[in-house]
């Protein structure tokens, strides 16, 4: 005789499940709190158009089309005090880029090469990295800043120096470039006809190297053959492009500054503030670009060199071919914040006086509209888009240099 098991009847669903049913809990809970966001942000929305309206202030971002009425003197692209606000925020965030390019790569090398060198077996230039490390890490950057800025205007000779029979300061690389405490000044490039063949041709070099070098690595994973990318590298960059310079005629000359007067006409000048601020945040993030890198190295295990040394590599080999890559994948997701800490950090150009889009559209152009929420809107949603385009260009080199299983 066989006793029938009752089984529990599917009574559908019912509202108490989003609480006590864990298949629906999580999702609960998410609904509530998006919603409880989106009614906080719609009340500060709100209020805030009302606070403005009463003032007589609503958002409007036609400002940007008026003359902006105020000069600046770094810039990239031709403006005058006539511009557009547009123009002027245009100019500050060019200027903003400029100092985040040379400042992310000249960071990048001194980090690498101050985290290795804090590896290195003699005494003296390894304390001396930890020095340099310790001293820029745990220093504001704003006082590097002011502090570069102040080297820069004092240390340097002033451009008299360079006038008389027997001048007490002297210009480099054979009289092209000025350094002086007003700036620094170099030759500027002077286009004529053809020159943009030139240029084409440079860019095909560039593109070439790219292509080279995938073949030689890839030449090296098969065969194990190290080819002088070195040289064949620089041979692609210049051969070419000297060769059509001279073919048509040196289309590309140069304007050198020369003393005129009472200071340097001519060439191109680099003004104190920019220098400054670029050195200062370089130098900062290549401190802890060097503890990224120094971390790096030692999460590869040392039987990794000590292959390496068994087959007969030397230690700057071993470095290149075997720890670095492999440190790659340690040392990208870290460097990637400090790439956008750089960038952010150079708002505060505002100390030294340099203009950039921190001065510009968040400083002067805010306080001659009186439109402090547009100005502060634009800034932070371009601040937001540079930050995330560096941020996927780095992850889509990171992720090249991923381990790759099979």
């Amino acid at each position: 005789m066989t006793t029938a098991i009752d089984t529990p009847q599917d009574q559908g669903f019912r509202l108490s499940q989003l609480i006590y049913d864990t298949r629906y809990r999580s999702i609960t809970i998410q609904v509530i709190a998006m919603l409880a966001f989106m009614f906080i942000a719609a009340f500060l929305v709100r209020n805030t158009i009302t606070n403005l309206a009463n003032l007589g202030k609503e958002i409007d971002f036609g400002f940007l089309f008026n003359p902006a009425n105020y000069d600046i003197n770094q810039r990239l692209i031709e403006y005058d005090s006539t511009s557009t606000n547009l123009r002027a925020a245009m100019v500050g965030l060019l200027n903003t880029l400029l100092v985040a390019f040379m400042g992310c790569i000249l960071a990048t090398v001194v980090g690498v090469v101050a985290g290795v060198l804090r590896l290195s077996k003699n005494w003296l230039i390894s304390k001396l990295m930890t020095v340099y490390v310790e001293t820029f890490r745990n220093i504001p950057v704003v006082i590097w800043i002011i502090a570069t800025m102040a080297v820069l205007s004092e240390a340097l000779p002033q451009p008299r120096a360079f006038r008389g029979e027997t001048p007490s300061a002297s210009m480099w690389l054979w009289d092209s470039v000025a350094v002086t405490n007003r700036g620094t000044y170099i030759p500027a490039p002077v286009w004529g006809p053809g020159s943009v063949f030139v240029v084409l041709v440079f860019l095909l070099s560039l593109l070439a190297i790219w292509a080279f070098n995938r073949y030689a690595h890839r030449r090296f994973e098969a065969t194990g053959q190290i080819l002088p990318k070195f040289w064949i590298n620089l041979a692609i960059l210049f051969v070419p492009t000297l060769l059509v310079f001279f073919l048509l005629g040196r289309p590309i000359g140069l304007d050198l500054p020369a003393l005129k007067g009472f200071n340097f006409q001519g060439g191109t000048m680099l003004r104190n503030p920019m220098l400054a601020l670029w050195l200062a945040l370089s130098f900062y993030t290549g401190a802890f670009i060097a503890e990224i890198v120094r971390s790096g190295i030692l999460a590869i295990s040392k039987g990794q060199s000590e292959a390496a040394f068994a087959l007969g590599l030397r230690p700057s080999r071993t470095m290149n071919l075997v720890i670095l890559p492999q440190a790659l994948r340690v040392i990208i997701p870290p460097l990637i914040s400090q790439f956008l800490n750089l960038t952010k950090n150079s708002s505060l150009a505002l100390a030294v006086g340099y203009q950039d889009l921190r001065a510009t559209l968040g400083g002067t152009t805010m306080n001659n509209t009186g439109r402090e929420l547009e100005c502060m809107l634009l800034m932070m949603l371009i601040y937001l888009v540079v930050s995330l385009f560096i941020s996927s260009g780095m992850n889509i080199y990171n992720k090249s240099v991923k381990l790759k299983e099979r």
